[in-house]
């Protein structure tokens, strides 16, 4: 009965506890904001769902689905620029939300936490692409805050870049946005 006890304490005290978390999609954030020679456009998109695993202090799997149907622009006041920025946006020219409804952030796993931070890789998936990416993210009880760059010429984005198209003068994008994330989990 001893060995049985003490191999129960054994086998409790080295097993590795997981925690799953879900997103709580309504009162997560993702800002986004691109930048062009004369100007920026800044809006959001919405996290559609999402899960979170925590082991051994680090993240050690995650899933999201970001509604690529939901971008909005927040600096054009008016309807109409509004509008054909948005439907721009949601064109072959960037997006195509047509065929590509979402996008995904898959395979997330970081660093252990140090403090309050820590470093993330995960995969992205923009109009059916896969890449890699890294960023740093901080943790403050259930809310994980991170500013993600992202290169869209890595997902057949190229509308306006000056690696693709000469002479754009005042009319060129930059490749890289930013999504500012605001995770909250449950």
């Amino acid at each position: 009965m001893k060995y049985l006890t003490l191999l129960t304490a054994l086998l409790v005290s080295t097993t590795v506890w997981s925690q799953e978390f879900i997103a709580d999609a309504s009162s997560s954030t993702l800002k986004w904001n691109a930048k062009k020679v004369t100007g920026e456009h800044y809006g959001k998109v919405k996290l559609k769902e999402g899960k979170l695993v925590i082991r051994d202090n680090q993240i050690a799997g995650g899933n999201f689905v970001i509604d690529m149907e939901s971008i909005t622009c927040d600096d054009l006041e008016s309807p109409e620029w509004n509008k054909k920025l948005i439907d721009h946006l949601k064109s072959d020219d960037f997006f195509s939300v047509g065929t590509y409804r979402v996008a995904l952030l898959g395979n997330v796993r970081s660093d252990k936490f140090n403090g309050d931070k820590a470093k993330v890789t995960a995969d992205l998936t923009i109009k059916g692409i896969t890449k890699p990416i890294t960023f740093e993210v901080i943790k403050k009880g259930n809310v994980y805050t991170s500013t993600i760059t992202v290169d869209r010429t890595q997902y057949n984005i190229r509308y306006g870049s000056g690696k693709f198209f000469e002479g754009l003068g005042d009319k060129m994008i930059y490749d890289e946005f930013t999504i500012d994330v605001k995770l909250v989990v449950k």
